[in-house]
């Protein structure tokens, strides 16, 4: 068993706590209280006397491990540039758990990500959800697949242009990823009359993309549609409402100026990363105003870096600098814990501190917001992986 106690517990459920204790027993939490628990000792306990404590940090969207730091293009296996339809590839087989990244990440009190491809393809493959310490990524896995990776406007555009292949042109990203899906579907209808009846149909040809998409089509994973401009997103909304899948919007960077539709339609958005330059034209609208924006008007939002666009140990950053422009504190907060694990589907797990949810602990000197501020101790499944 294990006690942390006399801290400030942000518990993130709408609790929090100025003086408690956490008791934690194989790696999970099993209570939450004011004041010093009763009963005996406990075999490991940390007083966090003044500090604040938090639910470990979740980044709902990067590219940790698969763009690893400091080795070029050895490390980089963040997109499969062959084909621009590439449903099939898995996160899992491309994290190297060893990328110095995830200790930039424990270190800042990031403990759980959602790690996966890139943007150039119209379809990049399947986004892994991982808890960010471990030796074996099969053992860090939280969710996988998690969500299927999903593209539009400049980044595919501009990647296939540069071969003089398709897509070219928006139109002609919508129309490739509407094939893929109008495919899956009638894969999807072959293999259930074939599966309904068997001795009346002949079996289908095994096919490992429309495979994958079906996961999508059943629901059983959402897309995650990597989208900056303001059409770019309508026309991702228009796309996933055709053919009723589950999605988040993610970057969204000009869903300020498209609140009232956001709002409406009652979709999750994942937005970042705003602690960037301005690289190319569908940026011009950047601003770490956009979070604050949707939030105020009912949209659920997550915040992110998109590593190693901004390096993941900022990810507090991100949010206190959203807070700093215009972002309720408390929502910029759930950004990147509850309402994070939520968009995400994993909040059965992590996200809040609460009897039942793993033991992702961060415990910080001064409030994560602060300048200040750092870790000053970091639990991952009840296992402290910084002390300091």
């Amino acid at each position: 068993m294990i006690l942390i106690k006399n801290g400030k517990i942000y518990c993130m459920n709408g609790k929090t706590i100025e003086s408690g204790y956490i008791v934690i027993n194989k790696g999970k939490i099993v209570e939450v209280g004011e004041g010093i628990p009763s009963g005996g000792m406990h075999a490991e306990e940390y007083d966090c006397k003044g500090g604040y404590v938090f639910p470990g940090f979740i980044d709902a969207h990067c590219h940790i491990g698969i763009a690893e730091d400091s080795i070029g293009t050895e490390g980089d296996d963040l997109n499969e540039m062959s084909d621009p339809a590439t449903p099939h590839l898995r996160a899992i087989d491309a994290i190297n758990p060893m990328d110095p990244a995830f200790v930039d990440a424990v270190q800042a009190g990031v403990t759980c990500v959602m790690t996966g491809p890139g943007s150039s393809n119209v379809i990049g493959g399947q986004f892994a959800v991982i808890k960010t310490y471990g030796k074996r990524i099969d053992d860090m896995v939280v969710k996988s697949p998690a969500a299927m990776k999903i593209a539009f406007g400049e980044n595919p555009k501009s990647s296939f242009n540069e071969k003089r292949l398709s897509p070219m042109t928006r139109m002609a990203t919508a129309a490739l990823l509407r094939e893929y899906l109008f495919k899956a579907q009638e894969y999807n209808s072959c293999w259930e009359e074939y599966n309904n009846n068997p001795g009346e149909n002949d079996k289908p040809e095994f096919d490992f993309k429309l495979d994958s998409l079906c996961q999508v089509l059943k629901k059983s994973i959402p897309v995650k549609a990597h989208a900056h401009r303001a059409d770019d997103i309508l026309t991702a909304i228009r796309i996933c409402r055709e053919f009723g899948l589950d999605f988040t919007l993610d970057h969204c960077t000009e869903g300020h100026l498209i609140t009232d539709i956001i709002a409406a339609e009652n979709i999750p958005v994942i937005v970042g990363p705003a602690l960037v330059d301005r690289p190319k034209p569908e940026l011009r609208s950047l601003t770490f105003k956009t979070p604050g924006i949707l939030s105020s008007n009912g949209v659920k939002v997550a915040i992110m870096t998109d590593h190693p666009c901004t390096p993941i140990q900022y990810l507090p950053l991100c949010a206190a600098l959203s807070a700093k422009n215009g972002m309720d504190e408390y929502e910029a907060l759930k950004s990147i814990t509850i309402n994070a694990a939520e968009i995400l589907g994993i909040s059965e797990r992590v996200g809040t501190i609460e009897p039942g949810k793993d033991a992702d602990i961060s415990v910080f000197n001064f409030h994560p917001f602060d300048y200040r501020s750092t870790a000053q101790m970091v639990m991952v499944d009840g296992v402290v992986v910084v002390r300091s």
